[in-house]
C-alpha cells in the first residue's frame, strides 16, 4: 500500500492522478465545503467501481439516487478521509489527529507522500495585490507556510508541491526562498521545474510549477517526463456534445454523437458514462453580440478580438490599454486551449464557445473536459462553485503522469 496526504485538495484533480496510480489517500484536507462534497462523491465513485457496483454511482448521475443515499453505499471511514478544515496554526493539531486516526483505521504505519499546493491566485501576476493585504479573505496568500509543518510531522519519503510559475517572482522571490528554506530545514532536498499540461496529453496550454522533494538521506532524483504529443485539436473535446443556448442545462439531452478518438484514448468519456453538468450561464444581448463579433473575427481572420475593436455602443469602460483580450474564443481548430482559470466562475467572456450558432460561454462540462476531467467526475455545489473548482484544479491527466513518476521514485 502506497499512501499519501492531499493538502489544499480542492476538487481533487491532483489526487485523481495519484489514485489512478494505486496510491491510497489517508486524508484530503480542504477548507471549501462544496469541494469537500466533490471529494466525497469521487471517493464514492472509486469505491463502487472497485467493487463492480458502478451502476449505483450512475443512478446518482441520472438523478435516481440522492447524494446521501449514494454515501450510504460507502464506508464512513472512507468519507472521513475528507477533512473539511482550513489549514492554520489553530487547526494543525486537529488536522494531524484526524490524519493519525485515518492511519490507524487503514493500518498505515507511515506516509509515503504528501501532495498539494496552497491557493495560487495570490502568486499570479493579477493576484499580487493579495500579498500586500491583511484582509481575512486574502490571508490565503500566506498558506504556503503550512506545508513544511506537515513534512516535519509525518516525515513522508517525498512530496509534490504544485503552484503557478509566478510563485518564483512573488515579492521579488522572497516567498519562494522562504518555502525552499523551510523545506530544507525540515530535512528535505528539492528540485523545481515549470511544466506545461499540454506536454502531458492535456489539450490546454497550462504552465505549472511542480516542486518535488525527498528526504535528504534518500538517493532520489526528479522524474524524467517525456512529452506526450497527441496530434488532436480542441474540437475533439466538444464534438459529441449537444448544442446549447445561454442558461440551458443540456444534460438530459444526452450525447449528440459517439466519443471522439481523443475522449476515448484519454478515458474522458467511457462506454458507461452519461452526460452531466452540461450547463451554461445566461448572457444578456450585449454580451452575445460581442461574442458573435469575437467568433467571427477568429473564423474570418484567425485573429483575437481586442477591446478597442468593439463598436463604441458595446464598450462599457474608458480604459482601452489594459486587459485588451477580455473576450476570447476557445478556438477549436488549435491543438490546445488557452489556460483555464478560476475567473471563469465570475464571467465567461474569456472562454467563449467557438460555435457561432450557440454564441455563449463554455458549459461546466466543457470546462471540465479542457482540464481533462472525465465525464463521470461530478462537481458538487452550484454552477459558479463548479467553475471555480475546475479552474483551480491540476488537470488529472497531468497529475496521472506525475503520479506515475513519483511511484517509480518510491520503488
Amino acid at each position: 500500500m502506497i499512501t499519501y496526504i492531499d493538502l489544499f485538495a480542492g476538487a481533487g484533480g491532483l489526487s485523481e492522478g495519484f489514485i489512478r496510480n494505486g496510491f491510497v489517500p489517508l486524508a484530503h484536507v480542504e477548507a471549501d465545503g462544496e469541494a469537500c462534497l466533490t471529494l466525497k462523491t469521487r471517493t464514492a465513485f472509486h469505491h463502487l467501481r472497485e467493487r463492480r457496483q458502478s451502476s449505483i454511482y450512475f443512478d446518482y448521475l441520472n438523478g435516481l439516487l440522492g447524494r446521501e443515499q449514494l454515501y450510504q453505499h460507502v464506508p464512513e471511514t472512507l468519507l472521513n478521509q475528507v477533512l473539511n478544515l482550513t489549514i492554520s496554526g489553530r487547526t494543525l493539531d486537529l488536522i494531524f489527529e484526524g490524519i493519525r486516526k485515518n492511519m490507524r483505521r487503514t493500518g498505515a504505519r507511515y506516509v509515503d507522500a504528501i501532495v498539494g499546493g496552497p491557493p495560487c491566485q495570490p502568486f499570479s501576476i493579477v493576484g499580487r495585490g493579495a500579498l500586500n493585504s491583511n484582509k481575512p479573505r486574502e490571508l490565503r496568500a500566506n498558506l504556503y507556510r503550512f506545508f513544511a509543518p506537515f513534512l516535519r510531522e509525518f516525515r513522508p519519503r517525498l512530496f509534490v508541491f504544485e503552484n503557478v510559475p509566478g510563485l518564483l517572482s512573488a515579492k521579488n522571490g522572497r516567498i519562494y526562498r522562504k518555502i525552499v528554506s523551510s523545506i530544507n530545514n525540515s530535512g528535505y532536498h528539492l528540485e523545481i521545474k515549470t511544466l506545461d499540461a499540454y506536454d502531458f496529453g492535456v489539450l490546454q496550454q497550462r504552465r505549472r510549477l511542480i516542486i518535488i522533494g525527498w528526504r535528504k538521506e534518500l538517493s532520489l532524483e526528479y522524474p524524467k517526463f517525456q512529452n506526450i504529443k497527441n496530434g488532436f485539436s480542441v474540437r475533439e473535446l466538444f464534438a459529441d456534445l449537444p448544442a446549447l443556448t445561454p442558461g440551458e442545462d443540456g444534460s438530459k439531452k444526452g450525447y449528440a454523437g459517439p466519443a471522439t478518438d481523443y475522449l476515448s484514448l484519454k478515458e474522458i468519456r467511457g462506454p458507461e458514462d452519461v452526460l452531466s453538468q452540461h450547463i451554461t450561464r445566461p448572457h444578456n444581448e450585449r454580451d452575445r453580440e460581442i461574442y458573435e463579433l469575437t467568433i467571427r473575427k477568429w473564423e474570418s481572420e484567425h485573429r483575437r478580438l481586442k477591446y478597442p475593436d468593439l463598436p463604441p455602443r458595446l464598450k462599457t469602460r474608458k480604459n482601452e490599454c489594459d486587459f485588451l483580450d477580455r473576450f476570447k474564443v476557445v478556438a477549436d481548430d488549435l491543438p490546445f486551449a488557452h489556460t483555464l482559470l478560476a475567473h471563469i466562475a465570475k464571467d465567461g467572456h474569456y472562454y467563449i464557445h467557438p460555435s457561432l450558432q450557440q454564441c455563449r460561454s463554455l458549459s461546466v462540462r466543457e470546462a471540465a473536459r479542457i482540464q481533462s476531467f472525465p465525464d463521470n467526475y461530478v462537481f458538487e455545489g452550484h454552477r459558479s462553485s463548479a467553475f471555480r473548482h475546475i479552474g483551480n484544479a491540476v488537470p488529472p491527466l497531468m497529475a496521472e503522469v506525475i503520479g506515475a513518476g513519483v511511484k517509480e521514485m518510491l520503488k
